[in-house]
């Protein structure tokens, strides 16, 4: 008599990680994948990237979730300003088995699409669109693009504690842009970096009020 067989799952807590470090596994079948994600549950230190049976962890640095709380708040108030509608999903989980790919954006926004998920407790890129701007704070190990791309997520931000570099997604490929698609009147990759840096020396509460006034002047000066 046969018996079903299971896919091997390691713990987790096997694993020495750093902080700022990354790992990487290979041969890690989509079934592990989603085992592994099971045993997680929510609201763990670390993030997970899959493509192609290729797994790797990645444990966060303070720094990180300094940047990552920052540029999203950022984001939160452009889209305020603009009086445009969103939906802020963070570090979500997005995966698609027919693709082969999973990721856990630092930060994401539906902005187009905010109606198509409105009020959905959970989303399923068979029917669902996948965020139109996922940011990843890349200030120890660099993000592999091709997750990212493989669900056809639009925008990505990828910042690593100097530069912001922003990929728009076309004809199925990333190409690096000096604008965001989502902000094409705003020099993103020039202003972000900048107000990330006077956080260090003014503090966050004081460089949040001076970037939504910055913002203010500019669609001032726009509408003059």
């Amino acid at each position: 008599m046969q018996t079903e067989t299971k896919p091997t799952v390691f713990e987790l807590n096997q694993l020495i990680i750093p902080p700022g470090n990354k790992i990487k596994l290979q041969n890690v079948s989509w079934e592990m994948y989603e085992a592994i994600l099971d045993e997680l549950g929510e609201g763990y230190a670390i993030r997970l990237t899959y493509y192609q049976e290729t797994l790797e962890i990645r444990r966060l640095l303070l720094e990180h979730e300094k940047a990552k709380s920052l540029i999203g708040y950022f984001v939160n108030v452009l889209l305020e300003e603009l009086n445009i509608d969103c939906d802020v999903l963070g570090s979500t989980t997005f995966k698609s088995k027919e693709m082969q790919s999973g990721v856990e954006p630092d930060d994401c926004f539906y902005i187009q699409n905010e109606a198509a998920i409105r009020g959905k407790d959970r989303i399923d890129l068979t029917v669902d669109p996948p965020p139109d701007l996922a940011i990843e704070i890349d200030n120890s190990s660099q993000t592999s693009l091709n997750s990212y791309q493989a669900l056809k997520v639009p925008e990505l931000w990828r910042y690593d504690g100097r530069i912001l570099k922003i990929y728009v997604l076309q004809d199925g490929k990333y190409l690096q842009s000096d604008t965001s698609p989502s902000f094409p009147d705003f020099p993103i990759i020039h202003v972000i970096p900048e107000y990330v840096d006077r956080s260090n020396t003014q503090g966050r509460s004081p460089t949040i009020r001076a970037f939504r006034a910055w913002v203010k002047e500019q669609l001032q000066t726009k509408h003059s």
